[in-house]
């Protein structure tokens, strides 16, 4: 979610007008110009890295979206928040890292103002849409696992579609309003603003509810629901043994398990046919934590301190320099390459899907190579 966006510098699209620091909220940070303009090699090396990060991004979540699409055993409602997660992750891939990337090598933005304001507005939407999918697909999970006789019955696509409706809802709700005074500014706007494209604002408020609205309280639930699902795993790990305790659960919802790869709980009722081990059930715990550690942790990791930057940047605390602010957004970008990996690595399904694309690929170059060469 993503996301303050290159808004966020200090550096002002109205230097003439606004003598102090303003704010600012987007997902990539803006290039300064108070710094010392980049060497060729040093512009080449950085759009380079930048350039293979955006390939693995949208090779890797589409990937994902062409294994669950292909694959009708992954056609499972709590799978079509992850591959919504990848159309996400995928158009931050296409619409919002491309542009980053020739802005920052450039230091100055060539593509006008109406291009500006549209990628702007994608790079907040975008961003702050893939972290709030995150935390409906840790609600989707807990959900499973508590209450999972009940919720087997309400888990339809119906119930996906208006989540995924309701996630960006919510994300265009907080993207949209500094359009308004972007293009209220920009009919006054002087003409050096045209090689800048950021967002400035000294809206206090907003800041507030960007940054609690697109991290701080989604990053909240989703530890909270974590924690519960650990513990909700651990109490059914301990308890495998009991063949009734999960004989009465249907099949929906051992499909439903069988979707979630933060807890191999995918695994949990083919387990139930061996005699239960405290060292079993030890294991799987460890195994569930270190998952889930990692899950979380990348998260924390590459949002967190974007999002620091964001509220002290608001509040007036901090003015980071234009490669500080780079760094920082483009780390939270990389959330959306570790999101299709992680949350389909664990997963057998997701694996045999990916082992049959890769053969369907091999067997058509196969197909295609005698005749090549023929030709």
């Amino acid at each position: 979610m993503d996301t303050a966006s290159p808004a966020m510098m200090e550096a002002g699209s109205f230097p003439e007008e606004v003598p102090t620091a303003p704010n600012a909220t987007n997902c990539s940070g803006s290039p300064g110009g108070v710094l010392q303009p980049k060497s060729a090699t040093e512009a080449t090396l950085v759009a380079v890295f930048l350039g293979i990060l955006t390939l693995m991004t949208a090779l890797a979540n589409g990937g994902v979206i062409a294994a669950i699409s292909t694959t009708r055993k992954l056609h499972l409602p709590a799978n079509y928040l992850i591959c919504s997660l990848a159309v996400t992750d995928l158009m931050v891939a296409a619409l919002v890292m491309p542009p980053s990337t020739l802005y920052i090598t450039a230091e100055a933005w060539w593509l006008g103002r109406i291009t500006c304001e549209a990628w702007l507005s994608m790079d907040m939407t975008c961003c702050t849409c893939s972290i709030l999918h995150l935390c409906a697909i840790a609600l989707d999970r807990y959900w499973a696992i508590t209450d999972a006789v009940q919720y087997a019955r309400k888990r339809t696509a119906r119930r996906a579609a208006a989540t995924v409706a309701t996630v960006w809802a919510i994300s265009v709700s907080i993207s949209l309003p500094p359009l308004f005074w972007r293009s209220h500014r920009a009919l006054g706007a002087v003409p050096s603003s045209a090689t800048q494209c950021i967002i400035e604002h000294d809206h206090v408020g907003y800041t507030l509810y960007s940054t609690f609205g697109a991290f701080y309280i989604p990053m909240a639930i989703i530890l909270v629901l974590y924690y519960r699902i650990y513990a909700a795993a651990k109490a059914l790990y301990q308890k495998r043994g009991s063949m009734r305790y999960l004989s009465g659960r249907s099949t929906d919802s051992q499909n439903s398990f069988a979707s979630d790869p933060t807890l191999d709980l995918d695994r949990l009722h083919v387990t139930l046919r061996v005699p239960p081990c405290e060292v079993c059930s030890s294991s799987r715990e460890r195994k569930a934590a270190r998952i889930l550690g990692l899950i979380l942790g990348a998260f924390v990791l590459c949002w967190l301190p974007f999002f620091v930057k964001e509220l002290l940047v608001g509040l007036h605390l901090l003015s980071p320099s234009p490669k500080v602010s780079d760094a920082l957004t483009w780390l939270g970008y990389v959330n959306s390459l570790i999101n299709p990996l992680l949350y389909t690595s664990f997963n057998e399904d997701f694996k045999q899907a990916f082992k049959k694309l890769f053969r369907c690929k091999d067997h058509t170059q196969t197909m295609h190579r005698p005749r090549a060469a023929h030709s």
